[in-house]
């Protein structure tokens, strides 16, 4: 089961107490202080894990407490420190103290480790406390308590093509046809209700992350439909495709369809407008040739789209793919250069 949100109680460890205690051993008339300091207390770990792509793992528990450390013993043992709590999450999740809002980290890469509870340290056995006017102090210190948290967990897919329309404007289809995805596909609106992932395969032997996120439609800022909270799922996206039906609701208005998707996403997150896009005309095989290019001159004229941005295509038939999977290569291989140019000022 696809989940994306999940919000639960981490608690770390408490360390150890240090040890009072004193050496006494035959013929060791002058032992002194020996008294150990107490281990760490065990920490609450989000560990990025490749293969997941749910937080649903993460419910069956609503609390998860890590090990106390355990206290200091004579002849300066230091006491074992607590088990640390491991939890396995998908990349692109993002830690959030619930209770005050601050985003405590994110998680990803396969294997990198967030401490989102830090264990308590443990204490200090008397054997830190002697000086040469006070040979056998009493004095050890008590272990501290761990990090407790309300903590809300988000995952934002990591995808570099974010696809954005309307239910049934094709982007299921299209992502089936691009990548390997198995994605939903139906005749009524909603079908994917949860966003898919696939990878388009470059030029170059390496490839892209595509994520179809599921329909928006008018309103969806205020609550219609299924709202725009997924859209989150497009944050970490690089360039995004508008896929709009160019012979279905958007027939005679894909430039009206343009501005609408344009809006919600503008409610969502202004700066998700400034994104670089591609647009893809679909479901061209059920228009005549001259519709085709009815349809894509008055879209260019009142969107204001330049022409190399556009895409008449059929995910159906599979027309006019090749095209549109180049022009997302080059957008991206465009956004790579200028990366490594800003970088290589930066360096300088």
């Amino acid at each position: 089961m696809f989940l994306d949100r999940v919000e639960i109680i981490v608690e770390a460890g408490r360390g150890g107490n240090g040890a009072r205690s004193f050496r006494r051993e035959k013929y060791v008339p002058r032992g002194g202080p020996d008294g150990g300091d107490g281990g760490r207390g065990g920490d609450v770990v989000l560990v990025g894990h490749e293969g997941m792509n749910t937080l649903y793992d993460l419910t069956a528990r609503p609390h998860y407490r890590a090990g106390h450390g355990r206290h200091g013993a004579g002849a300066r043992k230091t006491g074992a420190d607590g088990a640390d709590v491991r939890l396995s999450v998908p990349l692109g999740t993002v830690a959030i103290d619930a209770d005050t809002g601050d985003v405590i980290g994110e998680v990803l890469a396969h294997g990198q480790a967030l401490i989102v509870a830090a264990g308590g340290r443990g204490g200090l056995g008397n054997v830190h406390f002697a000086t040469s006017t006070r040979q056998a102090p009493e004095k050890a210190t008590p272990g501290q308590p761990g990090q407790r948290r309300r903590l809300r967990l988000e995952l934002k897919v990591i995808a570099q093509v974010g696809l954005v329309g309307f239910p049934n404007a094709g982007k299921s289809t299209l992502i089936s046809a691009l990548t390997r995805a198995r994605a939903k596909i139906a005749e009524y609106p909603f079908t994917t209700l949860q966003p898919v992932l696939g990878t388009l395969p470059l030029s170059d032997g390496t490839s892209l992350v595509i994520a179809d996120i599921p329909g928006l439609i008018e309103g969806a800022h205020a609550g219609a439909g299924m709202g725009v909270d997924f859209l989150r799922h497009i944050e970490r996206t690089e360039l995004l495709v508008y896929v709009l039906d160019a012979a279905g609701r958007d027939d005679a208005d894909c430039p009206a369809a343009w501005r609408v998707l344009r809006r919600e996403l503008e409610c969502y997150d202004t700066a998700i407008l400034e994104r670089p896009f591609l647009v893809a005309l679909n479901k061209m095989d059920l228009l005549g040739e001259s519709e085709r290019e009815a349809v894509v001159a008055r879209f260019l004229d009142e969107s204001g789209v330049p022409r190399g941005r556009c895409w008449l295509i059929s995910a159906l038939q599979r027309t006019g793919l090749d095209g549109l999977a180049a022009a997302i290569e080059d957008l991206h291989r465009e956004l790579l250069a200028g990366r490594m140019a800003l970088k290589d000022d930066e360096d300088e």
